[in-house]
C-alpha cells in the first residue's frame, strides 16, 4: 500500500504541474506512467479526478480569452463522446489497452510538437465540434480530453490565450460529465476514495506553480520536451503491450 501512495501522489504532482503550465496533459502524463502499475480500470477514474481538479485549479488561477460562440461547439461534440469512451472502458483488454495508448502517443504526440510549422487550416464549426466529439470519448476512457482539441486549435491558428480557454473550458465541462459518469456506472468505487483524497493535495501545488509559469513564460520550449518524453513513454508502452499481442494474434 505504500508503494501504492508514493506512486499515485508522484505521478499525481507530476501530471498536475503539467496540467497546469500547459491547460492540459494530467490524463495523458498520469496514464502514461500509471499505466504500469495500476489496472485501467482504477488508473482512469484517477486520471479523470486528477484531471478536474486540476481544471478546477486552472479556473481560478488563469482566466483569459473566454470565448462562449468558439468554445460552444466543442462542448456539444464533447458531450457527445464522453457516454461512448465510459461505455467502452469497462470492457478494455489490458495488454490491447497499453497498445493502443501507446499507439495514440507515439503519433499525437509529434504531430501537437510539429503543429506550429504546419499551415493553418481554416475549420469550422463543425470541424471544432468533431474534435470536441473526440476529446469527449478520449475523456471517458481516462482523461485525455484535450489532446485532439489541442492539436485541433493548434492547427486553427489560435493564439495562445484562445487556445488555453478553449481547451481549459472544454476539459473542464467535459472532466465533470465522464466523473459523473464514472460514478454513475459504478466504475467508481468506495475503495477508490482515499486514492482520490490522496491525488488532490499531492497535486495541487505543482498545479499552481505551473499556472504561474503560464503566466510568465511561452509554455512551447517546455510542451515540446513533454510530448517528447510522452511519446518515449508510448514507444515504451508498445514495446511492453506489443510481445502479448503478438503472441495472441499469431496463436
Amino acid at each position: 500500500m505504500d508503494a501504492l501512495i508514493v506512486t499515485v501522489a508522484g505521478v499525481a504532482a507530476l501530471a498536475g504541474f503539467v496540467q497546469g503550465l500547459s491547460g492540459f496533459g494530467f490524463g495523458l502524463t498520469a496514464m502514461t506512467l500509471w499505466a504500469w502499475t495500476l489496472e485501467p480500470r482504477l488508473a482512469a477514474p484517477l486520471a479523470v479526478f486528477g484531471a478536474l481538479t486540476g481544471q478546477l485549479i486552472a479556473a481560478v488561477s488563469v482566466r483569459r480569452g473566454f470565448d462562449v460562440k468558439r468554445l460552444a461547439p466543442f462542448i456539444a461534440g464533447g458531450l457527445l463522446g464522453v457516454p461512448l469512451g465510459i461505455f467502452i472502458l469497462p470492457r478494455l483488454d489490458i495488454p490491447l489497452f497499453k497498445g493502443l495508448l501507446g499507439l495514440m502517443l507515439v503519433v499525437m504526440c509529434p504531430l501537437m510538437a510539429l503543429a506550429p510549422r504546419f499551415p493553418h487550416v481554416r475549420g469550422s464549426r463543425l470541424g471544432d465540434a468533431i474534435a470536441g466529439a473526440a476529446g469527449g470519448a478520449m475523456g471517458g476512457l481516462g482523461g485525455f480530453t484535450g489532446v485532439v482539441p489541442t492539436l485541433w486549435c493548434t492547427l486553427r491558428g489560435f493564439d495562445k490565450d484562445a487556445q488555453r480557454a478553449v481547451i481549459q473550458n472544454f476539459n473542464l465541462a467535459m472532466l465533470v460529465v465522464a466523473f459523473a459518469g464514472y460514478v454513475a456506472s459504478g466504475i467508481v468505487t468506495r475503495d477508490m476514495v482515499p486514492l482520490f483524497a490522496i491525488v488532490a493535495p499531492a497535486m495541487l501545488i505543482p498545479s499552481l506553480l505551473g499556472a504561474r509559469l503560464y503566466a510568465t513564460i511561452s509554455d512551447t520550449g517546455f510542451r515540446n520536451v513533454v510530448l517528447g518524453l510522452l511519446t518515449l513513454s508510448g514507444a515504451v508502452l508498445l514495446v511492453a503491450a506489443a510481445p502479448v499481442l503478438w503472441q495472441r494474434w499469431t496463436v
